[in-house]
């Protein structure tokens, strides 16, 4: 690779690791895990960033990348191994940030001094079948079109709507009357 594309390259990294890695531990609900994902998406993206067209595709690019690494990985795993889902770390460095929120937590329009609604919503997702979770967290955490989730997952714009409702319900079932408490708050 050239000085150059080493050079945006780096910059890219520096500029989307973080999204990449809070998009992976929604994923999966393991911060290691997460991390797992954006060195394998990272990988390919370098192996495939001087043939990339626009630069400023890359990003969309890393995230497709990133969410197909974890529903292969799930697909590979299977039904017998589940992971544990890390929730209890919301503070960067295991609770040594002095209390400041992991970069980039929405706090939406509920108190942020209040986290157990949120844990509440993360465990709940992290409960949720790896493709159904896959397709709310594109579709609800970054806020992706029904069509631009489908692309992402190489499924219609049916399948997407169809798995955004079950994924709905599921997430329903698990927190039952709670749900419309965490939507509300």
């Amino acid at each position: 690779m050239s000085p150059e594309h080493e050079r945006l390259f780096d910059e890219f990294v520096v500029a989307r690791y973080a999204a990449l890695r809070r998009t992976g531990y929604l994923l999966c609900g393991d911060w290691h895990l997460a991390e797992d994902l954006v060195q394998t998406t990272l990988v390919k993206l370098y192996a495939r960033w001087p043939r990339l067209r626009a630069q400023e595709a890359a990003y969309g690019y890393a995230r497709t990348t990133l969410v197909r690494s974890y529903v292969d990985t799930r697909r590979r795993r299977g039904s017998y191994e589940v992971a544990a889902p890390d929730l209890t770390v919301l503070v960067e460095g295991g609770g040594r940030g002095g209390g400041r929120p992991a970069d980039g937590w929405p706090s939406g329009d509920r108190d942020p001094a209040d986290p157990d609604r949120r844990l509440d919503l993360l465990a709940a997702l992290a409960q949720v079948s790896p493709g159904y979770r896959a397709v709310l967290v594109l579709r609800f955490w970054e806020d992706q079109s029904i069509e631009s989730t489908a692309a992402t997952l190489r499924q219609t714009t049916g399948a997407v709507k169809s798995a955004t409702n079950r994924g709905l319900a599921q997430l329903r079932t698990i927190l039952g009357d709670s749900l419309y408490e965490i939507a509300s708050g």
